[in-house]
């Protein structure tokens, strides 16, 4: 049974588990591995330690499909949209751009839920805070080592991390990569933002007649979504979830500051914005090092092929463009160099 390793369960990783698995020709051993503590990437959803059905959206917050693409990819919206994990938009967001023919989607259990979907599908084995470290060729095989945790060997590997943290891999990986290559993986940008959620109490009101808005004219916040309602979840048991995004200047600016003197920052200017809000009962401050692509590797549409036999291959939004459909094209791409080889 061949083993296939995929290094990331974020949108990319998790759609690659899924559609392997479907294309299979042979029994294949899936494993994901993701150096979080859960799954998501950055379409991850946190929870209020106090009430697990609070949750907030610090990555993605909604899901926009144009023309092209709800032709192009519309199976996969399909499969999405017949079980409710995306629904359509409907919330009020000030300040959205919507283009002609474009529309919009939620998740009404987080974003998150659209990994799990796809990690569900896949029937993958999968485990988190596994930080890989090295990779080595060993005997037509690939040995994958981490911070903890013993040495495993795999037929084939997938890498969807971020550019720099395939830059960061040791081992013979690092000799494996050509020239060509790794001048494409150094020209992959990202800007960097911090997102803020907030978790209040059952019962708390929150007056304003948006679900989210886009801020124009604040240094350190560019958006701000009461989660629930972005959501349409109107619960007398589940207080409500603020999520504030962060500009990317200021993100920059403090990239190495700690979490909770950005936090009070962001605190400090969400006072001009929402005067008066309650103290929140529970708060979660993510850095987001690499959030959006801004220049993704020239010349590699979809995915980067590093080794042929045994297969090593690179694939995530780096290789396309921050989107949903930017990450399902990076794993049709993956799967389309595999297919022969599972």
């Amino acid at each position: 049974m061949a083993r296939v390793l995929i290094v990331g369960a974020g949108l990319t990783g998790s759609l690659c588990a899924a559609l392997l698995r479907k294309a299979a020709t042979r029994p294949l051993h899936l494993a994901v591995w993701d150096k979080a503590g859960d799954s998501g990437g950055r379409m991850t959803t946190a929870s209020s330690p106090h009430n697990p059905q609070s949750t907030v959206d610090l990555g993605a917050q909604y899901i926009t499909c144009t023309p092209h693409y709800a032709k192009k990819h519309q199976s996969f919206y399909d499969e999405l949209l017949a079980p409710g994990v995306l629904k359509p938009l409907t919330s009020p967001i000030e300040g959205m751009v919507i283009k002609e023919g474009d529309c919009n989607f939620v998740a009404p259990d987080g974003v998150s839920s659209i990994i799990n979907h796809y990690l569900k599908d896949s029937g993958a084995d999968v485990y988190f805070r596994q930080c890989v470290t090295q990779i080595n060729l060993r005997n037509d095989k690939w040995e994958v080592l981490r911070e903890t945790g013993s040495p495993e060997l795999f037929d084939i590997a997938v890498l969807t991390m971020p550019a720099p943290q395939i830059l960061q891999l040791q081992g013979d990986i690092v000799n494996l990569i050509s020239e060509c290559q790794r001048q494409q993986l150094e020209s992959v940008s990202y800007s960097s933002r911090y997102a803020l959620g907030l978790f209040y109490e059952a019962g708390t009101k929150i007056d304003v007649p948006w679900a989210g808005q886009y801020i124009t004219s604040n240094p350190c916040i560019r958006f701000i979504s009461i989660d629930n309602k972005k959501r349409n979840i109107e619960s007398s048991e589940i207080g409500p979830s603020l999520v504030i995004h962060t500009t990317v200047s200021f993100g920059v600016t403090y990239l190495e500051h700690s979490t909770e003197d950005v936090q009070e920052l962001i605190f400090q200017q969400l006072e001009n914005i929402l005067p008066g809000l309650p103290q929140p009962v529970a708060t979660k401050c993510q850095k987001w090092r690499h959030s959006q692509v801004t220049s993704a590797a020239a010349n590699s549409p979809g995915q980067m092929t590093l080794h042929l036999k045994p297969f090593l291959v690179c694939g995530g939004d780096g290789f396309t463009q921050s989107s949903f459909d930017g990450c399902i094209t990076s794993a049709l791409c993956v799967l389309e160099a595999l297919k022969n080889h599972i």
